[in-house]
């Protein structure tokens, strides 16, 4: 939601005021902030970097003073010892932002990310509607993946809103930091955050299955020993989310198995193919009139026969198990980008910049037109349109 602006910063001013800088955020419609020594503010627009327009480069001392009014004493604490931090903040009468402190060269870097205010629903998002049944899993372990910035935590929020709304549930989050702000419903949910709750996923994971959960979400498998925790919880009756920074399906599956030494590969293999119950790949592409972005996806289901293959080790052929099936709600990321070219709402060169093998995505395009597929108006403004 765009805020009216009042005052108009003056030409080459300076960053003094960081909650003018997030409503400067909010009036381009952007979805970060960036700051940096020695480059004026910077914010991401419809995925592009560009640079507030009157602002001169910032200082060193400028970002640190910037730092200074958002950084509570016990964050202080945690950027000193690991030289990084992140949290969330709320500014009345602006929005709420997650926050990535950092040190570069010496001087202090900052990145804002805008949290939308509520919580969307599927079709909001531009989801698959095969997604709408991830709420009602009774147990196991399911992955959302992808790069930084690519939704997952929107779309984890949405899952774990849809259990708090229809099932009557034990509900913990761990989350670094606390982005989407859920409260009591059928459920009973309780959210951790690092560092201000917890010291570690690992440490947290461990306590949650202290306190009788149903519904454990970990924000992210950053180490082995949450890995394993999270494996043994999902084997033991609990139903497990968590996000991995993987490009598909497939290589969530590698990625998930080689973290582990080479001894107990064979094991998790066996404990994977009966835990896990769905894997989702997304990244965000601009949309076809340039206005903002919406979700590509590639979904993978664990039926009984992908099962197999993850036990067998035949990773090489999951692929095509996810292409034939979309009678069980699959999708490859290939078939994905072809559907949304076809409907109109993505050009065939976002299509082909976001696909896995650009050649075959060039054949498939080439071999769609041939057949006159129709186009579909381009689509209405959705949750990712920032």
């Amino acid at each position: 939601m765009s805020l009216a602006i009042t005052n108009i910063p003056s030409p080459e001013t300076s960053p003094s005021d960081i909650t003018r800088l997030f409503r400067e955020t909010l009036r381009l419609n952007a979805s970060d902030l960036h700051l940096s020594a020695g480059m004026p503010p910077m914010v991401r627009v419809k995925g592009n970097i560009e640079a507030l327009k009157n602002h001169r480069p910032c200082s060193g001392e400028e970002i640190k003073a910037l730092m200074d009014s958002v950084l509570t004493q016990r964050y202080r604490e945690v950027l000193k010892k690991k030289r990084s931090v992140d949290f969330a903040i709320s500014i009345d009468g602006v929005g709420r932002f997650r926050v990535a402190v950092y040190y570069q060269r010496g001087a202090l870097s900052a990145v804002f990310r805008l949290l939308a205010s509520g919580i969307p629903t599927f079709s909001s998002l531009g989801l698959p509607q095969s997604l709408s049944r991830l709420p009602y899993i009774r147990d196991g372990l399911v992955l959302v993946t992808g790069a930084t910035g690519s939704g997952k935590s929107t779309t984890l929020a949405t899952v774990i809103h849809e259990i708090n709304a229809n099932r009557a549930l034990n509900i913990i989050t761990i989350e670094d930091p606390i982005e989407y702000l859920h409260f009591n419903n059928k459920s009973i949910i309780n959210q951790r955050e690092l560092f201000s709750d917890v010291p570690s996923f690992s440490e947290a994971l461990r306590d949650a299955l202290r306190a009788d959960p149903d519904v454990i979400l970990v924000g992210e498998m950053r180490d082995l020993e949450t890995m394993r925790t999270a494996i043994m919880a999902a084997e033991t009756g609990h139903l497990v989310f968590s996000t991995l920074h993987s490009r598909d399906c497939v290589s969530t599956i590698n990625r998930l198995v080689g973290a582990f030494p080479a001894g107990e590969q064979s094991q998790i293999r066996q404990q994977l193919a009966s835990i896990l119950r769905a894997v989702i790949s997304q990244r965000l592409l601009p949309n076809i009139s340039d206005t903002g972005r919406l979700p590509g996806v590639e979904i993978m289901f664990s039926t009984p026969g992908i099962s197999n293959l993850i036990r067998q080790g035949k990773d090489d052929m999951i692929y095509s198990s996810i292409e034939t099936g979309l009678n069980d709600g699959m999708v490859t990321m290939e078939q994905c980008l072809l559907k949304l070219v076809n409907e109109g709402k993505i050009t065939t060169e976002a299509a082909i910049a976001a696909a896995k093998n650009s050649n075959l995505m060039k054949d498939r395009l080439s071999k769609a037109r041939e057949t006159n597929m129709e186009c579909l108006p381009p689509p209405k403004k959705n949750w990712f349109n920032r």
